[in-house]
């Protein structure tokens, strides 16, 4: 008994210099149909693997659904990186202005600053002719 040809093929390049013609039309290809065990093969153009009276793919479920899972998680991950650097920024932003103002506040702080020992300066030389205008008299008795 000889033993009976499976039904499933495999898909394989080969490289441009091997390229043999279609066993179907006769036109250079490098696409090969192969089966499993290897123990036969075909060329076949790319013109005609996309004809569904040819031949169609064997779909795996579980692996299309898992690609299609693994997508949508990498989608999330992007998603949420996009939104923390956000918030970092926005952080950033806000550390950066409130440094700022810090600053702003500490040069009007030291401008006001030197002219509040100014005024402390003149309010106490001031306080001192007060003193004198006020006590003519005391001054006055003491020096006789």
């Amino acid at each position: 008994m000889a033993a009976q040809l499976q039904n499933v093929w495999h898909l394989r390049k080969v490289a441009e210099p091997s390229a043999k013609p279609c066993d179907i039309c006769f036109k250079p290809t490098t696409s090969v149909l192969i089966t499993p065990d290897q123990k036969d093969h075909f060329y076949i153009c790319p013109g005609h693997l996309k004809d569904k009276g040819f031949c169609s793919p064997i779909v795996d479920e579980a692996e299309v659904a898992a690609k299609k899972k693994e997508e949508e998680l990498d989608r999330e991950v992007e998603l949420i990186k996009k939104e923390y650097e956000e918030k970092l920024k926005k952080r950033k932003k806000s550390k950066d202005s409130k440094q700022k103002e810090k600053e702003k506040k500490k040069t009007e702080d030291d401008k006001s600053g030197e002219s509040k020992t100014d005024n402390v300066d003149d309010d106490k030389a001031e306080q001192e002719k007060n003193d004198k205008v006020r006590h003519p008299l005391a001054s006055a008795t003491l020096q006789d």
